[in-house]
């Protein structure tokens, strides 16, 4: 199901440009627009999902799906052998402002902590 008052709903529809690096049935991969490392890509479900917190049982291959491509994005961007960071964000205080779960794909670059 897509929102059509979701901004990531609209890059995944074609409705709003988006640099796309991936896309297959359940998931749809675009450079950030404000990227905070070289290579920071945002893997999101074509379905729309809230946050973490409205996940399902259900939910639970797809999910995993997530991590598979986050991976395969990691090796084409070459960044998999020097590390990368993946990050979930939920609620306000967590970060979060886009409410469609999301992945971010960080790295190319030494990454820096502590988080928070």
């Amino acid at each position: 199901m897509i929102d059509t008052n979701c901004l990531f709903c609209k890059i995944i529809s074609g409705d709003i440009p988006g640099t796309i690096v991936y896309r297959d049935e359940q998931t749809t991969a675009f450079r950030d627009i404000n990227p905070v490392a070289p290579t920071h890509i945002l893997i999101v479900p074509n379905r729309h999902i809230e946050s973490v917190a409205t996940l399902e049982e259900a939910d639970e291959a797809l999910m995993g799906h997530l991590f598979t491509v986050a991976r395969g994005l990691a090796e084409n961007e070459g960044i998999n052998k020097r590390g990368y960071r993946l990050i979930t964000n939920h609620g306000a205080d967590g970060g979060q402002t886009v409410f469609h779960l999301h992945l971010h794909l960080i790295g190319g670059q030494r990454m820096k902590h502590p988080m928070g």
